[in-house]
């Protein structure tokens, strides 16, 4: 019976990728199989290395499971899920996130109650977002496996708790609430394979064919970005117009006729590049340090130690007398000032850029928020290029050799500068402003190239 309903064919002519599109939707059983074994190791990753004990000294990320979990979470997963989103697209958040299965599959025994009008608002996975990485940073989630569990097992039990009381076999956790979605959203644009809809196709299509349960509330025939389509396969084929293709990387943000949104734009800036960036290099910054040392002695010079006391709970501030890693009250307030307090101002000092370069060229169709957009390629160089120093730290520890490296990140860098710049001046290309409100723009749009560039230069060459 559903392959009498499910009215759609694989073309005589149809290429690799349209055929894995189509493998996706016609295998959901051999998925799902997969995704309950993630969650299986995600489980055990996350509980077992919490109870168990610090690692020897001549402990190692293959005989240690504490030191596996940590290396498989931090050093493997995060910098892999990033790199899958620029090259794939969100195939992460469609196929293998435990988080965004587990929520869906409760969600068909759940409550099913209508959504609220809270907690649709727009804004809650960038709050989201900057809340768990300065929390993460206060109990240095990377370092311990009990600051880990309450991280992201707490997150993932919310994303339950969500699934079982709002939707029906959705996604309401990954459509509105997840911190990385909107990190993912702008990550994706850039991505060269996205899920294309034929229009003309769709709306044309005659006969029967099988509903599609679009987990994340996608309008699958209007989709015209890779931002909310979790890249699962479930709509390929659908009245033959739906495809998974190919594309340039710089096709969506150059495309003036989709969106380019205020909400995301300001992830990008105060998210990637502001906090995510301030969370990164806070460990290595003199700037940090030396406000850390000179408040220190202002309290202790004039006798006010409560800042200075270190009897915290773990669960709010890192707290390790067996490891001797103890934060204090100041350092506590001084972190989150660093990541939001600087962030803001990175993202500002970023923003001005972009805010420069739509007035000069004063086309609707190239707002800041288009310019800003030109700036994914370096946020998504900036972003792996911070979380493979997790994956970095690990690799030194077991002593591998890292001559590579600075090779490396030079040229991760330095793609992530050129895309932008590129992207920059084919948007320009689009202007109908002269010559020189032209050139003008784009060395508006220098400014926050070379100041990201500088600061990844002063984090891995300098300090």
């Amino acid at each position: 019976m559903a392959e009498q309903l499910l009215h759609f064919h694989r073309p005589a002519r149809a290429g690799k990728l349209e055929r894995t599109g189509l493998f996706l939707r016609r295998h959901r059983t051999p998925i799902i199989a997969v995704q309950w074994l993630i969650v299986l190791a995600y489980t055990g990753l996350l509980l077992i290395p919490a109870f168990l004990p610090l690692p020897p000294e001549d402990a190692h990320i293959w005989d240690n499971l504490r030191l596996g979990a940590q290396f498989c979470f931090w050093g493997l997963w995060w910098p892999g899920v990033m790199i899958a989103t620029v090259g794939l697209g969100r195939v992460w958040c469609g196929l293998f996130c435990p988080e965004g299965f587990l929520s869906e599959r409760v969600s068909r025994y759940g409550r099913g109650k209508a959504l609220p009008a809270w907690l649709k608002w727009p804004g809650w996975p960038f709050v989201a977002f900057i809340g768990t990485t300065v929390y993460g940073q206060l109990v240095s989630v990377y370092e311990y496996p009990q600051a880990a569990l309450l991280v992201l097992g707490g997150s993932s039990v919310v994303a339950v708790v969500i699934g079982l009381l709002y939707g029906r076999e959705k996604r309401i956790w990954c459509r509105y609430l997840c911190p990385a979605s909107g990190v993912f959203a702008v990550l994706a644009k850039i991505a060269p394979l996205h899920y294309k809809v034929d229009r003309t196709a769709w709306d044309h299509h005659k006969g029967e064919f099988e509903p599609v349960n679009c987990a994340p509330l996608v309008d699958i025939r209007r989709m015209s970005s890779a931002s909310d389509c979790h890249a699962c396969g479930r709509c390929a084929g659908q009245r033959n117009a739906v495809a998974l293709s190919r594309r340039s990387p710089f096709a969506e943000v150059l495309d003036l006729s989709t969106p380019a949104r205020t909400l995301e734009a300001l992830t990008l800036l105060y998210g990637v590049l502001g906090v995510a960036t301030a969370a990164f290099q806070w460990t290595l910054s003199p700037w940090f340090l030396h406000a850390k040392l000179a408040i220190a002695e202002w309290l202790v010079e004039h006798e006010h130690f409560t800042l200075l006391d270190n009897d915290v709970p773990w669960w709010l501030l890192t707290h390790y007398p067996e490891a001797s890693d103890l934060f204090t009250w100041l350092d506590g307030a001084l972190i989150s000032t660093y990541l939001v307090g600087g962030g803001f101002l990175l993202g500002s000092l970023l923003l001005l850029g972009p805010a420069i370069a739509s007035r000069l060229t004063a086309d609707k169709a190239l707002s800041w928020q288009r310019f800003t957009l030109a700036l994914t390629p370096l946020a998504a160089a900036s972003v792996i290029l911070g979380l493979s120093m997790l994956t970095v730290s690990h690799l030194k520890a077991e002593h591998v050799w890292l001559g590579w490296l600075p090779a490396f990140r030079i040229t991760l860098l330095g793609a992530g500068c050129l895309g932008s710049l590129w992207l920059v001046t084919k948007l320009l290309g689009h202007s109908t402003a002269d010559r020189i409100a032209r050139s003008l723009a784009a060395a508006a749009m220098l400014l926050p190239i070379s100041a990201m560039a500088t600061l990844w230069t002063l984090v891995f060459f300098v300090w």
